[in-house]
């Protein structure tokens, strides 16, 4: 894997500088070493043999040697065919780490796999995804919170998804309402067939990407440069349960979305409605709907001008009046708009 500091320190985690070699083994003795330990020797990060510790981002914890050898005999046997000549190096370093490993204390991430692990670096974050895909056999569900998705995004992940399609893994997507505008996304689902089944709400949660029900990935930071592998049984139970909640709610892609039974205002006007009356500001609701701060302001206006409200006091007031502080209506209720006559919508 590329990254930081690579060309200082060119090699893997099968021959290890002599400072990454002692910044290693003083972290497997341990339990781990402070962050600044490692500064020198960038290349136990770009490997994965330290990365963060959840509890304290200070500090760097080592990957448990039987788990490097276990990383380590995979890639050789991909690699075999084209370089049988890395095989004598990598039992070698197999037996080091090996030796090493009978130096610290028992871990039960020695033989399950960390249940919380950080990746620090896009590099790492897309090294664990694609490691991800490869492992998974049934399904994939994932949460895409923003709102139109660039055709950039979309095709990072499109080599996953094409090799998941490949071996029959059904995928599932959840965006919000603002999604169904962008043609990147109506693309990509041309593309995957009936592999890739979407839906749409309001708003959903932040970034879930879970495979197989066994590991899940999310941000770890507002920039997403940061993320966390999460293989904890109950954690990733509990995402999916989230993720199956908010699946029945949410509306096919291919439907329409419902009327709000108020004339002249959308649907997507009714849910910046709802949470004004909740107190929020015009940037959070923005972020919550997936439009810009200059696009949500608009609909508020448009919200002002068909309730007859001249101020943001009265449109709460309006808004009340009208029955759009709260949860949608019965489509049978009429509905009469304030100060506008004697309008009114079914």
């Amino acid at each position: 894997m590329a990254g930081r500091g690579t060309d200082e320190h060119p090699h893997g985690a099968d021959r290890l500088c002599d400072i990454g070699d002692r910044v290693y083994s003083r972290a497997v003795r341990r339990g781990r070493v402070p962050r600044r330990d490692a500064e020198p020797v960038p290349c136990l990060l770009d490997l994965a043999l330290l990365h963060p510790d959840p509890d304290d981002m200070d500090w760097l914890v080592p990957t448990a040697p039987q788990e490097v050898m276990t990383r380590l005999l995979r890639g050789m046997y991909d690699e075999v065919s084209a370089s049988q000549r890395r095989v004598g190096s990598a039992v070698e370093a197999f037996e080091w780490y090996a030796g090493l490993g009978r130096q610290g204390p028992a871990s039960p991430s020695a033989t399950e796999g960390p249940a919380i692990r950080v990746l620090d670096g896009v590099a790492r974050i897309q090294a664990a995804m694609d490691e991800a895909t490869q492992a998974c056999t049934t399904e994939v569900l994932t949460v895409q919170p923003g709102g139109i998705r660039r055709e950039a995004e979309l095709s990072e992940g499109l080599h996953r998804a094409t090799a998941l399609r490949g071996r029959g893994v059904r995928m599932r997507d959840l965006y919000t309402h603002v999604a169904r505008h962008g043609q990147g996304l109506h693309t990509y689902l041309e593309l995957m067939g009936d592999a890739v089944e979407a839906r749409t709400l309001d708003e959903v949660t932040e970034r879930l990407i879970l495979f197989d029900r066994t590991v899940a990935f999310i941000p770890a930071n507002a920039e997403r440069s940061m993320a966390l592998e999460l293989r904890h049984p109950a954690l990733v139970e509990y995402l999916g349960t989230v993720f199956e909640r908010l699946w029945r709610l949410a509306l096919p892609l291919a439907a329409p979305l419902p009327d709000t039974g108020i004339e002249g205002i959308s649907h997507r006007e009714r849910s910046i409605a709802a949470l004004l009356a909740e107190g929020h500001q015009d940037a959070v609701i923005a972020e919550r709907l997936g439009i810009s701060v200059r696009t949500c302001r608009a609909h508020i206006a448009r919200l002002s001008e068909t309730l007859g409200a001249a101020s943001r006091t009265q449109l709460g007031v309006k808004m009340a009046q009208a029955g759009l502080d709260g949860p949608p209506r019965s489509a049978a209720a009429s509905v009469t708009v304030p100060d506008r006559g004697s309008r009114t919508a079914r």
